[in-house]
């Protein structure tokens, strides 16, 4: 809806992974520049981890778009709890080998032939497994088995893992010290700052036709780092929320109570289909709006003040929600006219 309004070209803040979106902050150009490194030694395993929302897949999926698809086959592994043999079986699947009712030691000869075809054809194998946390340390293991074909001296297989921050505690274990030595590259995908997170949004819009409409105001933009944390997926969430929020509107201005009414707005939608504002924020104090009969304690004036400002912000959704919900009325009542016309 908000992409008409503002003549946009397309969505700007979907959540699915886009390499034409990806936006070089100094933590994420330094991650791609760590991707790069590794490949170019040919072998062994690259390592990117970062929290949840932090733009892994969307740095592989830019890597990939700016690799030779003449030079490198790619196959990819999206994880959850699989244990050794499955991720064995699911790795053969995503390079095309056939794994129904084919025996262990039968698929490791195909892998392997598969792996030397491609050699000799003069492309690479590059496998990327995301989630990679949730792997047990057997199938880690088996990953590194796998790295271990190589022909005339040379590897024939090179990995990336992609995983929450966990994984780095997960990959201290002793029982990993092999794979730990294959580690060519390991890079930690931290936040966007505010700065950066401004210069996101910007270049998100610009992809998809953006000229100023709407206008952005320097509050705005502190605010969705503040509200976000700096995480991309949840910028993503809340800016195309924000730009609903004004579209509905009809303004040209995105401005800081837009944020920080859709802020609270979609924290509430999340935290239990819109009872409350966010009191149960992580490391906010619940503040109750009726203190019990009797008490006398006096309010904090910092929690006084947060408090004023939730119900202000509560007040300002409630009476929003009742503009947004006379406009599509008025939109169905014209689109109700009109199918009677024609009639």
């Amino acid at each position: 809806m908000y992409e008409r309004f503002y003549n946009f070209t397309g969505m700007p803040f979907q959540l699915t992974p886009d390499s034409r979106f990806f936006f070089a902050s100094r933590g994420h150009g330094r991650a791609i520049a760590h991707l790069i490194y590794g490949l170019s030694q040919g072998e062994g395993f690259i390592i990117v981890t970062g929290e949840v929302g932090a733009g892994k897949t969307t740095l592989v999926e830019r890597l990939w778009s700016e690799l030779d698809r003449e030079t490198y086959t790619l196959a990819r592994i999206n994880t959850t709890q699989v244990n050794n043999d499955d991720l064995f079986r699911l790795t053969m699947g995503a390079f095309g080998i056939e794994t129904d009712a084919t025996d262990k030691a039968t698929l490791i000869r195909l892998f392997a032939d598969m792996l030397a075809e491609h050699r000799a054809a003069g492309r690479r194998c590059l496998l990327v497994v995301d989630e990679v946390q949730n792997l047990t340390l057997a199938a880690l293991e088996e990953l590194r088995m796998l790295s271990n074909i190589t022909e005339d001296g040379q590897a024939s297989l090179q990995t990336i893992l992609l995983g929450q921050p966990q994984f780095r505690r997960k990959l201290a274990s002793p029982d990993l010290d092999q794979l730990r030595q294959r580690v060519l590259a390991s890079y930690h995908l931290g936040p966007l700052s505010e700065e950066e997170t401004q210069g996101y949004i910007e270049h998100r819009l610009a992809e998809v036709g953006w000229e100023g409409d709407p206008e952005w105001t320097p509050e705005a933009h502190a605010a969705i780092h503040r509200h976000t944390g700096g995480m991309p997926r949840r910028i993503n969430r809340l800016a195309a929320r924000v730009l609903l929020y004004a579209a509905l509107e009809e303004a040209h201005r995105i401005e800081v109570r837009m944020v920080d009414a859709t802020a609270e707005e979609l924290r509430a939608d999340l935290e239990g289909g819109g009872e409350g504002v966010g009191d149960t924020e992580l490391g906010a104090e619940v503040i109750p709006l009726c203190p019990a009969a009797g008490s006398v304690e006096r309010v904090p004036e910092r929690s006084y003040q947060d408090l004023v400002r939730r119900i202000e912000v509560l007040e300002e959704t409630v009476a929003r929600r009742e503009r947004v919900f006379q406009r599509l009325m008025d939109v169905f009542g014209g689109f109700s006219q009109q199918r009677s016309g024609l009639s």
